[in-house]
Formats: C-alpha cells, sequence, structure tokens
C-alpha cells in the first residue's frame, strides 16, 4: 500500500461507458505522482492510502476495470 496526498483532478471528455462512479485523481506520493481511481470521494489536499496492480482492478466485480491504481482509504490522523 502506498501514502500519499491528492494534489488535483484528471479531467477526460471520453471514458469507457462501464467505468464505475468516482474520479481520477492526481496524488503525490513519495517519489513522484500517480493518478488513482477514487470510488470514496476524496478532496483536493486528502490524505489517502492507494492500492495497485491486479488487488486493485479485482476490487471490481461486476466489470473487469482497468484501473492500476485504487484509493481504498482517506487517513484522518
Amino acid at each position: 500500500m502506498i501514502l500519499g496526498k491528492v494534489i488535483g483532478q484528471v479531467w477526460s471528455t471520453r471514458h469507457i461507458e462501464k467505468l464505475p462512479q468516482g474520479a481520477f485523481l492526481k496524488v503525490e506520493i513519495e517519489g513522484g505522482n500517480i493518478v488513482a481511481f477514487d470510488p470514496l470521494g476524496c478532496a483536493d489536499k486528502e490524505t489517502v492510502l492507494i492500492t495497485q496492480g491486479s488487488v486493485a482492478a479485482a476490487f471490481f466485480t461486476d466489470y473487469k476495470a482497468p484501473i492500476d491504481a485504487l484509493i481504498i482509504g482517506s487517513i484522518d490522523e
């Protein structure tokens, strides 16, 4: 798992129709930035917990979503 801070949203005018509800967020992590899918509704500058790879893709049981990084938690403290 990776700890990061939300630094913005990624906007797209076209997307896969079956993509679940959520947003793509730009997240600052140690060593750079990544884009992660956010089903939780996290805000800018919020500290988040991210999982990557097959674990992130397996979260979506109804549809095999092409997602490699998934926000799985919002860190309060």
